[in-house]
């Protein structure tokens, strides 16, 4: 497979045309970024864990009947992925209160919930992705009420297979962001899982193992990244 132009650069990804028209290349970067591109700096090798991380993440999920985008790794930083068109929504799935949530409801950090919630973002970086429900999806026809339905039931699942995933490894996946799209009619799972779009932190310890180790200065995190890849793979 051929790579050809670049078709988009985002903050943490580069996508690329491919002789294939049905398939892209994904490239992931260094670059980090915090408060919707506020902060901005660079983790090193943070795209070639990602890349190695999403690819063994999704291939869990395709096991366990999670359709995805991903199809290969093809090197270190980069996978080849099927052409999906992108819902503008971002599902933020919360087992643990922690950041923005925590602030809004007062909840200390930390703080077990009795039960999993699914937030959902207009993916709107000028906007500042905010928050929507399903009447605002509905209205504004972001998605269909079958799309969203299918997006539901997906993501109960991943929390559910991924939770039990990193548990094993002593890592509680305390929330993370999803995103999905249109593939040839059906919705399947998009972009990417990593400590970019994770909260992880370590069983024992309760040290944080993601990228509010770069949002909020609280170093080593270079070394967070590669120690939650290093569990994976062990």
């Amino acid at each position: 497979m051929k790579k050809l132009d670049m078709l988009y650069e985002g903050k943490a990804k580069k996508v690329y045309k491919t002789d294939d028209s049905s398939r892209y290349i994904i490239e992931y970067k260094d670059d980090a970024t915090a408060f919707n591109g506020e902060k901005k700096g660079s983790i090193l090798e943070k795209g070639i864990i990602n890349n190695k991380m999403s690819g063994l993440l999704f291939k869990v999920l395709e096991e366990k009947g999670i359709p995805t985008h991903f199809e290969e790794l093809i090197n270190d930083r980069e996978m080849i992925v099927k052409e999906v068109e992108i819902l503008p929504i971002e599902v933020i799935v919360r087992n643990i209160a922690a950041g923005s949530l925590a602030e809004r409801l007062g909840l200390e950090e930390g703080t077990k919930m009795k039960k999993t919630v699914l937030e959902f973002c207009y993916k709107d970086d000028e906007l500042g992705d905010p928050m929507i429900n399903e009447y605002h999806i509905d209205a504004i026809e972001l998605a269909t009420k079958n799309e969203i339905e299918n997006i539901k039931n997906y993501s109960f699942k991943i929390n559910e297979v991924l939770s039990e995933y990193f548990l094993e490894r002593d890592i509680v996946l305390v929330d993370f962001k999803l995103e999905f799209g249109i593939h040839k009619g059906e919705v399947i799972l998009a972009d990417e899982i990593s400590p970019d779009t994770c909260r992880l932190w370590d069983k024992n310890t309760r040290e944080k193992l993601d990228k509010d180790r770069f949002r909020r200065d609280l170093g080593n995190v270079e070394e967070s990244y590669k120690e939650v890849l290093k569990r994976l793979n062990n």
